[in-house]
């Protein structure tokens, strides 16, 4: 009898692409053991992996005394995605094959406020994808700062952008001809740590952004939370200061509003750290040659957001809190008021739980948006709907026609 699909042996599926395509060709027994799964469970995937032309037997090797293990590795041929990173004044455009290892990366000028910002983004997606390989495009993911009612349809609601109710993912069928899923860029960046990063370890875990905004993504029974309008995890709208600054979705005393990038800043002009014309960098630098005003400004953003993560943890209970985004180029400033105030704050029986800060390169946001499209063939839940069903039907039709 075969295994029902899961959320958890969807994962798993797409984790033995990435390692095969991170490690090379391996056997079963390698793959269960890597994977932390049975090797039952393991021949399974396999089997279906085989069957969707996606892996290949290869050669046998010799074994200690056992029978030969025969080898298994990707059929690279089987297709690519492209994810696009959508900010207010660039995009990040990346190219991945289906072990979701990036193959090119580019980044351009973006207006998000322009009144022909649809069109430019997809004539900035159609030049970026041009002629350059025979692989088979399976599809476009694209993660925006902001709610998305569902990936199949993609239309857009972000203070941050400016967008309300923009049909983003109908304009984007319409003018490039290929399956488009369109998500929150946060929880698109937990779906690529379910395949790729720290959260493949974990079934319960939390992603936080830092850096021009703030946001959450969170991963409960190794599946994303979006919430009834795709919104789960907008942490940044926590309400945190009576009274405080004014943030971009209209209230006053956010968390975005007192620890986000333009918050920084401007604090960092008021107190003179750096001068009007100044931005993040500029203050980083100064923390950087040890001002102990612009590490102030860092370290009260620290303890701002540890106050905050503790009550989430207290929340939702996960294994491990994963940060991530520009904001962590300043790490080691913000750690020294993060790290006593999250502990702090905390039950007794919740300190210990790791937070891990990864390195940051902003086609991270990218990778993640292409791991909507690199994960859909094994999406049992039907989340990406119609046009999820496109991309599988792109992937058959490769691997059938394919003699690898």
């Amino acid at each position: 009898m075969a295994i029902r699909p899961t959320a958890r042996t969807d994962v798993t599926r797409s984790a033995v692409l990435a390692h095969l395509g991170a490690h090379g060709p391996a056997s079963r027994a390698d793959l269960a053991r890597n994977l932390s799964v049975s090797p039952a469970l393991m021949t399974q995937l396999t089997k279906d992996l085989l069957g969707d032309g996606l892996i290949r037997e290869l050669a046998e090797t010799r074994s200690q005394g056992g029978r030969p293990a025969r080898m298994l590795g990707l059929v690279q041929s089987a297709g690519r995605a492209v994810g696009v990173k959508v900010a207010a004044d660039h995009l990040a455009l990346v190219e991945v094959g289906i072990d979701g290892a990036v193959s090119r990366a580019e980044s351009v000028a973006f207006d998000a406020s322009s009144a022909t910002m649809l069109s430019d983004l997809a004539a900035s997606i159609r030049a970026f994808i041009g002629s350059r390989s025979a692989t088979p495009l399976l599809g476009i993911g694209v993660g925006v700062p902001g709610d998305v009612d569902r990936q199949g349809t993609g239309v857009v609601h972000s203070a941050q952008l400016g967008w309300q109710n923009t049909p983003l993912g109908d304009v984007l069928r319409r003018e490039l001809g290929l399956p488009v899923l369109v998500e929150n860029n946060v929880t698109a960046l937990a779906i690529a740590e379910r395949l790729h990063g720290v959260g493949r370890q974990h079934e319960n875990f939390l992603v936080v952004t830092i850096g021009t905004g703030v946001g959450a993504a969170i991963v409960v029974d190794g599946s994303v939370v979006r919430g009834a309008r795709g919104g789960a995890g907008e942490i940044g709208h926590l309400p945190v200061v009576d009274g405080g600054p004014r943030c971009r979705c209209g209230n006053a005393g956010c968390l975005e509003a007192m620890v986000g990038e333009d918050a920084l800043v401007a604090r960092g002009r008021e107190r003179g750290v750096i001068g009007g014309a100044d931005g993040i960098e500029q203050l980083r630098d100064a923390a950087d040659r040890g001002d102990s005003a612009a590490t102030a400004i860092f370290g009260e953003a620290g303890h701002t957001l540890g106050r905050a993560l503790a009550g989430l943890v207290h929340t939702l209970d996960p294994e491990i809190v994963i940060v991530l985004g520009e904001g962590t180029a300043a790490w080691q400033h913000w750690s020294f008021g993060f790290e006593p105030a999250f502990r702090a704050s905390l039950m007794p029986s919740r300190r210990g739980v790791p937070v891990a800060v990864e390195t940051w390169q902003d086609e991270s946001w990218a990778q993640g948006a292409a791991a909507l499209v690199i994960s859909t063939p094994f999406d049992a839940e039907g989340v990406a709907g119609e046009q999820g069903t496109e991309v599988r039907r792109r992937l058959v039709e490769q691997a059938g026609g394919s003699d690898s």
